[in-house]
């Protein structure tokens, strides 16, 4: 039987232009090459998901416009149920305006349009699919309020939720959402956030990952870019090395670290291994451009593994 996952989340069109350097504050900067491509973070683990061979399931929401229809025309051409995407005539569908520069590193500013009118209405519409479902996968591009409860819903029923704490929010996530998590991926910047632990050596990683397993997670795994990442649950903590490869853009990389996360615990995979089949999958997507479009298949993923010599 294939893993099932499901997950509640945002979808947006990201508007990406290579420029030579990232600018500063107040500088215009002459860029390159522009390009649209279908994002948002909850839409590209999906996608992520559904690649490395899960059965998926998107709730969400779009507006009625052109773009929210190719986002959701996108998801059903990627094998993604899409019935549960609402259309919100009110609001216009989600945007991110993207700059990459020569090493792959990327600004992002996200216009959440429709993402912010999903509701705990179309979360409970869902709650068939989400029992069904081996994992529930959430971020933070959509209501708070509707994060909680979609992972409140899943523990109901005993489905992990894999929450992938991004962007790093403004407040403090309230305990009762952390005590629903069963595994919470941050990256470093979302680490110090969450924590107020700088994530600079692989000591202050288990520190920060410690502190968020005393607020209710389950396990902590705090990505550490082309380094890795750095696993904890409350009997063991592991660092698990990345694999190099030239980057060309980093948009997404945690998403497909996310989905391939939630794949592999969907399936029954022990936590470092998992860990580990994340890490390569965020390796391959960050080989090429978009978000969406990077999101690689199980067969590179493997590839790639298999070419460093690693079993996965």
């Amino acid at each position: 039987m294939k893993p099932r996952v499901t997950v509640v989340g945002s979808l947006n069109t990201d508007l990406v232009i290579k420029s030579p350097k990232l600018p500063k504050v107040g500088e215009t900067v002459l860029g390159g090459e522009f390009a649209t491509f279908p994002g948002g973070k909850g839409a590209n683990q999906a996608v992520a998901a559904a690649r490395l061979g899960a059965d998926v399931v998107m709730v969400g929401c779009v507006g009625s416009d052109a773009f929210g229809q190719r986002l959701r025309e996108g998801l059903a051409a990627a094998g993604i149920r899409a019935d549960r995407v609402r259309v919100a005539p009110e609001a216009p569908s989600g945007f991110a305006l993207i700059t990459v520069d020569p090493s792959g590193r990327n600004t992002i500013v996200a216009a959440p349009g429709a993402n912010f009118h999903l509701s705990r209405e179309d979360v409970l519409a869902a709650r068939e699919e989400i029992f069904a479902s081996h994992v529930l996968l959430l971020q933070l591009e959509v209501p708070l309020d509707v994060v909680m409860y979609a992972a409140r819903l899943a523990r109901s029923r005993d489905v992990r939720v894999v929450l992938d704490p991004a962007p790093a929010p403004a407040q403090p996530l309230p305990g009762e959402l952390y005590q629903a998590v069963s595994v919470i991926n941050p990256n470093e910047v979302e680490a110090k956030v969450l924590t107020g632990i700088p994530v600079s050596d692989e000591r202050r990683a288990d520190s920060a990952a410690r502190r968020l397993l005393g607020l209710g997670c389950e396990a902590a795994v705090i990505k550490l870019g082309a380094r890795g990442a750095f696993l904890a649950t409350a009997s063991t903590s592991e660092y698990i090395p990345g694999i190099a490869v030239t980057a060309l853009d980093t948009t997404a990389a945690g998403d497909a670290f996310a989905g391939a996360l939630a794949v592999a615990l969907a399936e029954g995979t022990d936590l470092p291994a998992a860990v580990q089949f994340a890490n390569a999958a965020g390796a391959v997507s960050v080989t090429r451009m978009g978000a969406q479009p990077s999101m690689p298949t199980r067969d590179e993923v493997l590839a790639l593994a298999r070419s460093r010599g690693l079993a996965i």
